[in-house]
């Protein structure tokens, strides 16, 4: 029913019956309301893979909408939502594959004690033909529904839907019908499926396996394990990742204080290099300059002949001598001194 709902939502939108004052109150639906089933916007819905089995979960209390999941997987915020889905679903699926595995563990201790369940006998030829015939109308009023909902025909097909209902009821009753446990000869041995936790026939023959491998409720675990398996080495492969992505910046950070490091150990060479380049600069000038004075000694004491004396003694009465001697001789040529006055007028 959830599904004719879902098609006729499609083709005349969710307020079809709404009437125009509940239309003024009547808020859209989008991918991120909280009406919508986050677990069929990641990946499937668990009420979905079970549906008329013996793990039937009962129809999804949230909306699934192929367009709304269309919207969300085209949307620029899906990257962001989509983790936050997936983190929801793999905590369903955890707990339906811990419900599962408490049943695997009883199936196991039952098989241990030798209590062995009888499996349902495959559906009689009689039972298969009423369930396809069934099936067939299912499937040609749900035409027709499509047909009255594209001209507008609402209330007609409102009323083939009511019959489509009473048809899924007939054929829930079949498929009960056909799962009714029957006895069979105890030599036969009895095997647990792993994966969902149903009881075989050891050694059945290969079409009951097969139809027993392709079954909703043995491809339901088995998408639900696969799920789960997939999630946690996405987990694990994104934490390697952060891990190897911390230790490469972890190591660039240290190639560069090592490289800032060098530069300025090289830049303090540098330094050092260039102050003892001047030191050594101004010990050579230094030496230069004694050595210029020692040569400047050693030539003027070789220029006198009394072996350097005489430049003793006018280092000591050079300048001062003759100073004294031109003040004694002009002292000596003073007019005054000597009693003459010589005429302005005259010559001499």
């Amino acid at each position: 029913m959830d599904l004719q709902r879902a098609m006729l939502d499609e083709l005349m939108g969710a307020d079809r019956n709404l009437t125009e004052e509940q239309r003024k109150d009547y808020k859209e639906i989008t991918w991120d309301s909280k009406e919508v089933c986050p677990y069929y916007m990641a990946r499937f819905c668990p009420h979905d893979l079970f549906v008329n089995t013996k793990s039937d979960l009962g129809p999804c209390d949230r909306i699934h909408d192929p367009k709304l999941k269309e919207g969300f997987e085209k949307s620029p915020r899906h990257d962001r939502y989509l983790p936050k889905f997936e983190a929801e679903l793999a905590q369903r699926c955890e707990k339906l594959v811990m419900d599962l595995d408490r049943r695997v563990r009883r199936g196991r201790e039952r098989l241990a004690q030798g209590e062995e369940p009888i499996p349902p006998p495959p559906m009689s030829a009689e039972k298969s033909e009423q369930l396809s015939v069934v099936e067939e109308k299912i499937k040609n009023l749900l035409v027709q529904v499509e047909s009255l909902g594209e001209a507008g025909k609402v209330d007609e097909a409102q009323a083939l839907m009511k019959k489509v209902d009473e048809l899924n009821a007939e054929k829930a009753l079949i498929q009960l019908q056909s799962d009714k446990v029957l006895m069979i000869p105890q030599e036969k041995k009895m095997a647990l499926c792993e994966i969902c936790g149903s009881f075989l026939v050891a050694n059945d023959a290969a079409e009951r396996t097969q139809s027993h491998v392709v079954g909703k409720q043995h491809i339901g675990y088995g998408m639900v394990r696969d799920f789960i398996t997939e999630y946690k080495a996405a987990k694990e492969k994104a934490k390697e990742d952060e891990r190897l992505a911390r230790e490469k910046e972890a190591e660039e950070r240290r190639k560069l204080r090592e490289k800032e490091y060098e530069r300025r150990r090289s830049g303090s060479n540098d330094r050092d290099r260039s102050h003892d380049r001047d030191r050594d600069r101004e010990s050579h000038r230094f030496q230069e300059r004694e050595r210029g004075r020692e040569r400047s000694r050693e030539w003027n004491g070789r220029g006198s002949g009394d072996g350097g004396k005489r430049m003793d003694w006018r280092s000591r009465n050079g300048r001062d001598s003759g100073r004294d001697k031109y003040r004694e001789w002009s002292r000596s040529r003073s007019p005054v001194r000597h009693g003459h006055k010589r005429s302005s007028r005259s010559p001499y």
